[in-house]
């Protein structure tokens, strides 16, 4: 028998809204935006919350195995199946609640919204700068076919197997390329470790000059950033190792960097992130002219005294941890003052040993790269790999009627 196709709408019924408000004393189970993990394709911590307290966002009723897809950066995958102790539950409007008629099984058209091909379709009808988004009617438009419920069961009983056995080799790949950083971090730690122990210790501020961001009146808020100019650098550029990234980086005019007054780089600097990921370092290397937000402070070694490289490990090392640990601020947002980076304790050496030292540290990170590397270009092979059994699911390919 030929599979029948049809729009999304056609096996779907209407859900319900709700507002908890309604109900002020019941205890909610709250599925956010941010509630469905876009690796493991599930549910994961839902907020518990009075009706009284319920987000205004909180009004789509969910029941056991409807599907939910997150409209919003729809291209991220957050989909997942709602498991039964959720039943009855509400999520937010951020998500389109799909519930079968009865003409297709819930889990084939779970597997449908994972493919590629939907998901290009997203990409093409979201609109919004800031938050990309489609709306339910176009996600109804969207056509599926499917054959006999009977044939959708075997179809999604293999997958099910498949998807298992694969999840299964990504998750030992993922965790080898955590251990490989593991062990990056065990040998830079016992390295550092014999430096501190060996060595007479001195602050910071004495051998390296401190810099702020311009937090006075010129300082480039959000209206002042242009899509090309002078790079302003904030914590999210600080990428991998050292390396400062210019994907998605603001910039700001000629003329607004001329107006400040601090916070302007120079090649060698380091910068070093005061709030988020406190600690999150990175070298300028090819950024001739640019400023920094004031999540980061400028550590700027003096020549003969210190070098940017042997900073950047000292920094990146579970020493420096303990440090930022004890000096912290903030409950809402942890952050630190400058003020309290420059008096972090570091090994004295000169600076012929700093790049003897640094040189290899590099060794060991380069190698240690290397091999995550090969474990996240197997995790890439099996997503293909995902992909490429979803079309032969929805192409009749899988199993045979």
């Amino acid at each position: 028998m030929s599979w029948i196709t049809c729009s999304l709408n056609d096996v779907l019924v209407k859900t319900e809204n709700i507002n908890p408000a309604n109900e002020p004393n019941r205890l909610f189970q709250y599925v956010d935006v941010s509630s469905v993990s876009k690796e493991k394709l599930q549910i994961i911590e839902p907020q518990s919350i009075l009706g009284i307290e319920a987000p205004s966002r909180a009004r789509k009723v969910i029941n056991t195995n409807d599907i939910l897809f997150a409209t919003v950066r729809p291209t991220l995958r957050r989909v997942a199946l709602v498991p039964c102790h959720l039943n009855n539950e509400v999520c937010s409007t951020g998500y389109f609640v799909l519930r079968s008629n009865g003409k297709v099984l819930p889990k084939f058209i779970f597997y449908y919204l994972l493919r590629n091909e939907f998901m290009e379709q997203m990409e093409k009808l979201q609109t919004g700068a800031s938050y990309p988004a489609v709306t339910d009617n176009q996600v109804k438009q969207q056509i599926i076919s499917f054959p006999l419920l009977s044939t959708q069961q075997k179809i999604v009983t293999k997958l099910d197997a498949i998807f298992a056995e694969i999840d299964k080799a990504m998750a030992a790949a993922e965790a080898n390329a955590k251990n490989a950083e593991a062990l990056f971090q065990s040998y830079l730690t016992e390295f550092i470790n014999k430096l501190v122990k060996k060595n007479k210790l001195i602050s910071l501020k004495n051998i390296c000059k401190f810099e702020n961001g311009d937090r006075g009146k010129n300082y480039p808020s959000k209206q002042h950033q242009v899509e090309s100019g002078i790079p302003f650098i904030n914590a999210g550029d600080l990428k991998e190792g050292w390396s400062i990234s210019r994907n998605g980086m603001a910039y700001i005019t000629e003329e607004r960097f001329n107006m400040l007054g601090a916070g302007k780089v120079k090649i060698g600097d380091l910068l070093f992130c005061l709030r988020g990921s406190l600690g999150k370092c990175g070298i300028v290397e090819d950024i001739h002219k640019g400023a920094i937000a004031s999540s980061l402070v400028i550590i700027r070694p003096i020549p003969n005294l210190s070098i940017s490289k042997f900073l950047y490990w000292f920094l990146s090392s579970s020493i420096c941890n303990g440090y930022i640990n004890a000096a912290k601020g903030g409950a809402a947002q942890p952050n630190l003052s400058a003020k309290s980076v420059m008096d972090f304790q570091i090994p004295i050496i000169d600076t012929k040993y700093q790049i003897e030292v640094s040189n290899q540290i590099d060794i060991f990170y380069a190698h240690t790269l290397t091999v995550k590397e090969s474990y996240f270009n197997k995790i890439e092979k099996l997503t293909l790999l995902k992909q490429s059994i979803l079309k032969q699911a929805f192409s009749g390919e899988l199993v045979k009627e």
